[in-house]
């Protein structure tokens, strides 16, 4: 399997230039996509956005895509992967997280970066349909997280034949305190806003003072993912307080565990948290290989030049699923 070293394009050595340059300065191109409901066993359903969708006789590798936190189909990382993997033969397909389409969720709950149960599901659907193709996913950021932590409660059961994980924050506790200082707490309210803006549009759903004990004044308070996890998502997801959320959802203590062929890629200089969140060699299956730069941002890894960029995190996405498509 033959790749290039990430080198950061030259004037965007800076981790918050590449964490930001690709988020608001990436062109791609239009691509037809087509909108799939999928339900859910519990009742409620995701939005699952497809490009190049398989027919049922085909053997097209499908790979499935898991957005960041406030992510989804406009993030431009999650365009740029559909974008060249769909003009390579695969089929790809983005799962939304509960909330994250166009529409919100039925239940007054949401999604959260331990929550695998909805993407086990729809990985069975997959294979159901599809039972000749080879599956893969990518997961970015929060999504990495999950995947890894799904990947480690599957083990030797999984149906994927190779996964990718891309600034995966794989101890959840040690990022949040990261994003809650210095310049990291601006992207910190960027994310919260939209926190906050979804959860409010549940109000008008659900009676959710009575259920997280928060009026809609409470919810704008909110300044920080420990108090939003601690208001919010940890209780209406069943644990006792953030800290418990943290550290039953961190996806470090599955990484052991997983059989999955899997690549890991993270910025050294990652703004969303801090080295300490790496795993010892001692702490990886077999089944990782783990790539560490020490550039790239978070989803960055922005190389050529400012005026021509080249978006090396889509070629080693590639590069790395060719490979394992045809071997």
């Amino acid at each position: 399997m033959i790749k290039k070293p990430f080198t950061p394009a030259y004037g965007l050595t800076n981790a918050h230039l590449q964490t930001l340059y690709p988020a608001f300065f990436s062109k791609t191109k239009y691509f037809y996509a087509g909108l799939e409901i999928f339900k859910l066993p519990d009742g409620d359903f995701v939005e699952c956005i497809w490009h190049k969708k398989p027919i049922k006789e085909s053997q097209k590798p499908i790979v499935v895509l898991f957005h960041g936190l406030a992510g989804g189909f406009n993030s431009p990382y999650i365009q740029r992967a559909m974008n060249i993997l769909g003009a390579n033969g695969f089929s790809v397909v983005l799962m939304h997280f509960r909330g994250c389409g166009k529409e919100m969720n039925s239940l007054p709950r949401s999604y959260h970066s331990g929550e695998t149960e909805d993407a086990k599901a729809w990985f069975r659907e997959l294979k159901t349909r599809y039972p000749s193709n080879h599956l893969f996913a990518i997961g970015y950021s929060l999504g990495g997280n999950m995947l890894l932590k799904l990947l480690g409660e599957v083990g030797d059961d999984s149906l994927l034949t190779s996964c990718i994980s891309i600034s995966a924050p794989l101890q959840l506790e040690i990022s949040a305190d990261k994003m809650n200082s210095g310049f990291s707490k601006i992207y910190q309210y960027r994310l919260m806003q939209n926190l906050k803006r979804d959860l409010l549009k549940k109000y008008k759903m659900h009676d959710m003072q009575s259920l997280i004990g928060l009026s809609e004044k409470d919810v704008q308070k909110l300044k920080s993912f420990w108090e939003f996890d601690d208001a919010y998502t940890a209780p209406i997801h069943g644990f006792k307080d953030a800290c418990d959320y943290y550290e039953k959802s961190s996806s470090k203590q599955f990484l052991k565990d997983i059989k999955t062929d899997t690549l890991i890629i993270h910025a050294h200089d990652d703004p969303f948290m801090t080295p300490k969140i790496l795993p010892k060699k001692s702490e990886l299956s077999t089944s990782i290989k783990l790539e560490v730069y020490p550039n790239g941002g978070h989803v960055g890894f922005v190389g050529g030049n400012v005026f021509k960029p080249n978006y090396w995190l889509e070629e080693r996405i590639l590069n790395y699923f060719s490979y394992n498509a045809t071997n």
